[in-house]
């Protein structure tokens, strides 16, 4: 597939790149790495590190993710206190955790998240903590729990419009994602999510998705290009251009009044995350 110039960028050369990711393969997972997310270089490099807990097998098979999908790995007890290290050790100020999705947890990793957020609340307490998390299956009560560790910012991606879930999501819902955001922001936290575009939504369809984001107390947007991970995944239906992504940036602000809306063609949920919160 070729890429638009717009989608060609630099991987930076630095210590801290070098160094990240030497210490992290050796030591724990990452989103960065399982997704094969474009930025890792610019992210590392400036000692962002977005954390992958509870395995690196997911129980779900969305069409347009990277992450493996296989049976379920043993729970890591350890782990907690091992990614609360690896943030001290790598001098990291902002701090993102995130998860595969655990379907066969009675809670989802809820539990595990909370333990998590807390373990690095204590090796690091000036640093900030943000979690990118399922759905847990709608179970409030499985959310409750990873809110009482009181996150900087919960993050929950919707990532497509959703006619496309049965195609795309067939294990999710739309209705469900909704729900747990706006019972995360009802809980007084920061709420987040976002969106991938090229998969075939139109432009009506992702503006009603914002508007209904919106409608759910979210309050921070990230809205990117989607590119297939390999050619057995979801197939791209288009390449948004850069004036397009400016446009929608302008409609959540300026329109929808929400908090910062981070739209352009490399971004990704955690991308620049502290930028965006301290906006």
């Amino acid at each position: 597939m070729r890429y638009p110039a717009w989608l060609k960028k630099n991987i930076p050369k630095s210590a801290n790149n070098l160094r990240i990711r030497k210490y992290l393969v050796e030591s724990l997972h990452t989103v960065c790495e399982s997704a094969l997310c474009p930025n890792r270089g610019e992210c590392f490099a400036a000692r962002t590190v977005t954390f992958l807990i509870l395995g690196s097998a997911c129980t779900r098979r969305c069409r347009f993710c990277a992450v493996t999908k296989a049976a379920p790995e043993p729970v890591d007890a350890d782990e907690p206190q091992k990614i609360a290290e690896a943030a001290r050790k790598l001098g990291l100020k902002y701090v993102v955790i995130t998860s595969v999705t655990r379907d066969d947890l009675p809670d989802g990793g809820a539990a595990h998240f909370a333990a998590a957020i807390l373990s690095v609340r204590q090796g690091l307490p000036h640093a900030a903590v943000e979690v990118l998390t399922p759905d847990f299956q709608g179970k409030l009560s499985a959310l409750d729990i990873a809110l009482a560790a009181r996150p900087d910012v919960f993050n929950h991606n919707i990532e497509t419009v959703p006619r496309l879930y049965a195609e795309i999501r067939p294990q999710a819902d739309y209705q469900r994602s909704l729900k747990i955001l706006a019972h995360a922001a009802r809980s007084g936290l920061t709420a987040k999510s976002g969106l991938m575009l090229g998969l075939g939504e139109t432009e009506a369809e992702i503006k009603s998705a914002l508007q209904d984001l919106k409608n759910s107390g979210v309050s921070i947007i990230t809205l990117g290009q989607y590119l297939p991970p390999s050619k057995k995944h979801y197939p791209l239906q288009e390449f948004v251009h850069p004036d397009k992504f400016a446009e929608y940036k302008e409609y959540g602000e300026k329109e929808l009044g929400f908090k910062a809306v981070f739209s352009g063609p490399f971004v990704r949920s955690s991308y620049k995350a502290a930028e965006i919160r301290l906006r």
